[in-house]
């Protein structure tokens, strides 16, 4: 009876080995993907923020570029905890454990925050987008280009290789479209002229000189891809999140609290 117990001991003491070297090994790597995870984090962060700076005339809200900033902050948090990691595989220690930890938590906090405000102001900016974008195209005048709402339209329309709201022939509907009919023939902006073609006035017999596809679509699918990309990102994260929690976890529950095991001395 004796052997056996001893048999079943040696048994579970050579697998309790082999997860905790498991998990050590899975920490490790982890760790490595959380710095990778960081970099991509801080891009998606710095892609919204620019976004909403560059094209913040269209948007009505300043407070748009928040899970930007959630994201950054988010990233730089991913760098001491991907240290950690490191660091915890090769020789756990508590203090570090119990950081690690702290970490994870506030490092779910932000990517959820993140994730909500992002999902809640793409729905926002969309309909700010739709609606500054057609007043704004409504009300522009190429005599005053340096008017603030017609430079913004000439920037957006070069930026993105666009022309008009929909397309090209918004330009026929504005509210300022007396500029272009006193012209010989009918016109759009300069901004909506390919850069390859030096000499271009913008004339519409002319359409291979021009963009013909509208701003608004390809603002749009900026502002999904900068959403969908933020809320991929923290999927992965949280996957990695949970992984590296149970793996911490796993090693802290192999490592006693050795400050607390003086309870057990003789001497009290």
């Amino acid at each position: 009876m004796k052997g056996i117990r001893m048999v079943i001991s040696s048994m579970w003491h050579y697998e309790d080995s082999w997860v905790r070297i498991f998990a050590r090994s899975l920490l490790m790597v982890l760790g490595f993907l959380f710095l990778g995870c960081a970099a991509a984090l801080a891009f998606g962060g710095f892609f919204v923020i620019l976004l909403c700076k560059n094209y913040q005339d269209f948007f009505q809200e300043t407070f748009l570029s928040l899970p930007g900033w959630l994201a950054v902050v988010a990233a730089l948090v991913l760098l001491p905890t991907g240290i950690l990691a490191v660091s915890i595989s090769t020789k756990s220690s508590r203090y570090q454990q119990g950081a690690f930890m702290l970490l994870l938590l506030i490092l779910l906090c932000l990517q959820v925050s993140s994730t909500v405000l992002a999902q809640l102001y793409s729905i926002q900016m969309a309909n700010d987008l739709k609606s500054m974008m057609g007043h704004l195209f409504y009300r522009y005048n190429e005599t005053r280009s340096q008017a603030p709402g017609s430079s913004a339209v000439d920037v957006v329309q070069k930026r993105l290789q666009c022309c008009g709201v929909q397309n090209y022939t918004d330009w026929l509907k504005t509210a300022s479209a007396s500029w272009h009919l006193l012209a010989e023939n009918a016109h759009v902006p300069g901004s909506c002229c390919k850069e390859k073609y030096s000499v271009c006035r913008g004339e519409l017999h002319q359409l291979e000189q021009l963009f013909q596809e509208g701003c608004l679509r390809k603002l749009e699918d900026q502002l999904h891809f900068a959403t969908l990309y933020l809320f991929c990102c923290c999927v992965v994260l949280t996957v990695i999140e949970l992984l590296a929690g149970a793996s911490n976890g796993i090693l802290m529950r192999h490592q006693p609290f050795h400050d607390l095991r003086v309870l057990e001395s003789s001497t009290f």
